[in-house]
């Protein structure tokens, strides 16, 4: 049986960086639901799982990093992920960076998001088009371990704060 998410973060110990490239994922899922309808809080609830893992691995010493490359202006999506990353990502211990894809024209990237866990292994995810979740993939491929490191690295280099993004922003500076 293939290896869960949560199986990959329990054996990580330094490490664990999100590359993230779509401006829209599963549109129908409770938290964007919620969100939408105008109630904050019930989006965060949703996230609640998540919360808790991430709040988990960084109290155990594990970094968890994430860059969001996002278009600009942003998606309706992307709005509702900022509004809720403070309290779902970044309470947790989470770091997380907002990047304009004008910014990595020039980088060389996965073609997919990608978890990179402790420099030696990754989780791709696939997406359909309008966002539905299509399946992961695990490897330990050392040059695609390079490459997603790398991305992601340069990427947290062009990126900005949370703290300091502003979603509706309409440049890429």
């Amino acid at each position: 049986m293939p290896e869960s998410f949560a199986d990959l973060l329990a054996r990580t110990t330094r490490t664990a960086l999100k590359l993230e490239f779509r401006d829209q994922y599963m549109t129908e899922d409770p938290g964007h639901l919620a969100w939408k309808a105008g109630d904050l809080d019930e989006a965060v609830r949703a996230y609640a799982e998540w919360t808790d893992t991430a709040r988990q691995a960084t109290a155990r010493g594990v970094e968890v990093r994430r860059v969001r490359v996002v278009s600009v202006p942003v998606s309706d999506y992307i709005r509702f992920e900022h509004a809720v990353t403070q309290r779902v990502n970044i309470d947790a211990g989470e770091r997380i960076r907002w990047v304009p894809r004008q910014r990595v024209s020039t980088l060389a990237l996965p073609g997919n998001d990608v978890w990179v866990f402790d420099g030696a292994f990754l989780q791709f995810y696939f997406f359909a088009g309008d966002g539905r979740y299509m399946g992961d993939q695990v490897t330990t491929d050392p040059e695609a371990v390079k490459l997603s490191e790398a991305a992601f690295e340069a990427c947290w280099e062009l990126g900005i704060d949370h703290s300091d993004y502003v979603a509706d922003r309409v440049t890429a500076d």
